[in-house]
């Protein structure tokens, strides 16, 4: 392991060196396996356990994706890793059982499905929780330093369906250009003009409700899948 900014030199390289990236990874080795083990509550072991293998993929995810913008890189890293890793379970969790769950699972011939339902939503439900906790306390972090917190959103959110409208616009603007995205990592400033001029969005509107676009825009610049996924069925009829 090294200081930050060596690190970083090591990650933009191993952004245009395959090798390079190799060599990072094998580097990194340890980190990854202890994010992985975080998951899986023991040490992660070498040709058996999958998670391993996608946490190897999203670390080089990580190096891909990685910004200066977006602060300490074993951070976003371990961020992406996590994420990955609970996408892999859900699908496991929902696909991988290869036993018929139709069959009897004693002499009343209830169907093994019934017995193992509950256990299993509740063990589904428990990772998304967690991973939803994580992935708000990471973003109630990183709005901080924006002089933004949760119930300054709540408090800035858009009532009136026009406004709401009109934020929304400006949402799928900047999701379509994700230059403002990076713009607005590194500057710690809503880009309004540009947001205003390139979605049509009224100028006042964006400085009226800056701290609610400052949160969505945040939510789109990082591993924050879950969140994403709840934005997507407030934001009915709007793609995002």
């Amino acid at each position: 392991m090294q200081d930050e900014h060596e690190l970083i030199q090591q990650v933009y390289a191993a952004k245009e060196d395959m090798e390079a990236a190799d060599r990072l990874i094998g580097s990194y080795m340890p980190f990854i396996k202890s994010e992985t083990a975080k998951f899986l509550k023991r040490p992660p072991m070498e040709g058996h356990d999958d998670e391993l293998s996608i946490a190897m993929i999203a670390f080089h995810e990580a190096v891909r994706g990685y910004s200066r913008s977006r602060g300490a890189f074993l951070k976003y890293a371990a961020m992406i890793i996590k994420s990955r890793l609970i996408d892999y379970r859900r699908k496991e969790q929902r696909h991988g059982n290869v036993i018929s769950l139709d069959a009897p699972a004693g002499e009343d011939d209830t169907p093994l499905s019934d017995t193992i339902a509950d256990e299993t939503d509740r063990n589904e439900a428990y990772v998304v929780r967690e991973a939803t906790r994580a992935e708000i306390e990471e973003l109630t972090r990183q709005m901080q330093e924006f002089g933004v917190s949760l119930s300054d959103v709540a408090d800035n959110c858009p009532k009136q369906q026009r406004t709401l409208e009109a934020c929304r616009k400006a949402l799928w603007y900047a999701k379509e250009h994700p230059e403002l995205l990076d713009e607005l990592l590194k500057t710690r400033r809503l880009p309004i003009a540009r947001l205003s001029e390139g979605s049509g969005t009224e100028r006042k509107t964006l400085e009226r409700h800056r701290k609610y676009m400052v949160a969505l825009l945040l939510i789109y610049t990082n591993g924050y899948e879950i969140i994403r996924g709840h934005l997507t069925q407030v934001m009915k009829g709007v793609a995002v």
